[in-house]
């Protein structure tokens, strides 16, 4: 935890009061606090004080926080609401857009964001009268008749830069998504109007027939659909984009007609972890609080290598015996060893009729497969896409079941 300043608590001296006002920040930045936690935490607070802001911290946190994905919201909203004393000042910063020159790191400031919103509910975000346009005084003048309406804005935006309510509009967009694909042909033959002339049926035709023949029994290839495999990544690195994946991917299982035989999901962070029967349960909210519940290495490392091993060795013959599409999102970064990690590509690629790779890092323009993970993985993949945003995903769809679809892999093969 970083140290903290000495407590300042700001507007109302009354500590109860203002542990209210944290804790409906807390929920508004979406977590699940309700007036017994309230009650908890005043109590504990009055029970162990709040001269030391190591133990009034911790005392706040474990009232509050139950999950790991909440940890970091928490501290931010703590260090805004209880320790700077212009917070208000420096949450209108965040939330004003940067028109001054210097553009915001909005991938590291995320949950300080989500964290401004949740204190200033309701406030007015516009400047202050006495505040220029920029440092020299000069107006700024924006044309915004091509600006794009929200949902589209939304469409395009990084997972990463997402605000709390962008989030659960983003995760109402995903719901309706699908990812539809088209049937293969197997090597079982079935009985048809067109196709080639049947032999063995033709024959026995005529046999009923007295030995005349009438009609020429055809067949051709049946028709089957192909298994989805998904394989996510939900280490520290990967965190905000694998859940929204996630809430995609329970779309895509739960639709009705999209055409796959079955969906199977794993997620990795430094073991591997089956969660397909949790996605298969019809409430996404449900089906995901026991997914996490099931995979124990949220937000924590990286070992590629050695969990696509356990997938190879424990579940492909399982889940790949009928020539499935493998999606997987991950962005590459690994410290394993590479020969290694390129090993357990191979035999992947081998398994799988297409391997699609989502990298959400393809969504900087200067990429490049510079980190020895990426280097290792990509010559091993049929298609190379971005998946940072409901765009990309919007991409993904129209273009599974397009074999010569290789997204960015030709591009990169030639810079490894």
């Amino acid at each position: 935890m970083p140290e903290y300043a000495p407590i300042d608590i700001p507007d109302d001296p009354k500590l109860a009061q203002n542990i209210i006002h944290f804790a409906r920040a807390l929920r508004k930045a979406g977590l699940p606090i309700g007036p017994g936690r309230v009650i908890d935490a005043i109590r504990a607070v009055e029970a162990a004080g709040f001269t030391e802001k190591r133990d009034f911290y911790w005392t706040l946190h474990a009232c509050f926080v139950n999950r790991p994905e909440h940890r970091a919201v928490f501290g931010q909203i703590f260090r805004l609401y209880w320790r700077d004393p212009r917070y208000l000042e420096h949450m209108m910063s965040m939330l004003l857009p940067a028109i001054r020159g210097v553009q915001e790191d909005r991938t590291a400031q995320a949950a300080e964001k989500r964290a401004a919103e949740a204190l200033l509910d309701g406030a007015e975000r516009d400047p202050p009268p006495d505040q220029p346009d920029d440092e020299d005084g000069t107006e700024i003048e924006i044309d915004a008749t091509l600006t794009m309406s929200a949902e589209e804005r939304l469409r395009t935006l990084d997972f990463e830069q997402m605000s709390t309510d962008e989030i659960a509009q983003a995760k109402r967009m995903l719901a309706r998504l699908t990812l539809p694909v088209k049937p293969i042909a197997s090597r079982r033959m079935g009985a048809s109007l067109r196709g080639r002339v049947d032999p063995r049926r033709t024959l026995r035709g005529a046999m009923r027939q007295g030995g005349e023949l009438h009609d020429l029994a055809r067949h051709d290839h049946r028709l089957r659909w192909p298994n989805l495999v998904t394989i996510c990544d939900i280490s520290g690195s990967m965190s905000q984009y694998s859940r929204l994946i996630l809430h995609f991917l329970h779309a895509v299982s739960n639709a009705k007609g999209a055409g796959w035989a079955k969906v199977h999901a794993f997620t990795f962070g430094t073991q591997l972890t089956n969660i397909t029967r949790h996605l298969a349960t019809r409430d996404v909210d449900a089906a995901l609080a026991a997914a996490g519940a099931e995979a124990q290495d949220w937000e924590g490392g990286t070992r590629i290598g050695h969990c696509l091993r356990s997938f190879n060795k424990d579940w492909s013959r399982r889940v790949m015996g009928q020539g499935a599409v493998v999606l997987l999102i991950t962005d590459g970064l690994d410290r394993d060893d590479p020969d290694a990690l390129a090993h357990e590509m191979q035999r992947l690629h081998l398994s799988a009729r297409r391997l699609i790779w989502l990298n959400p890092l393809l969504r900087w323009d200067g990429f490049a497969p510079k980190a020895r993970g990426i280097a290792a993985m990509l010559p091993h993949v049929d298609s190379f896409r971005a998946g940072h945003s409901i765009a990309s995903l919007e991409d993904l769809a129209r273009v599974i079941s397009q074999p010569q679809d290789m997204g960015e892999l030709a591009r990169l093969r030639g810079l490894i």
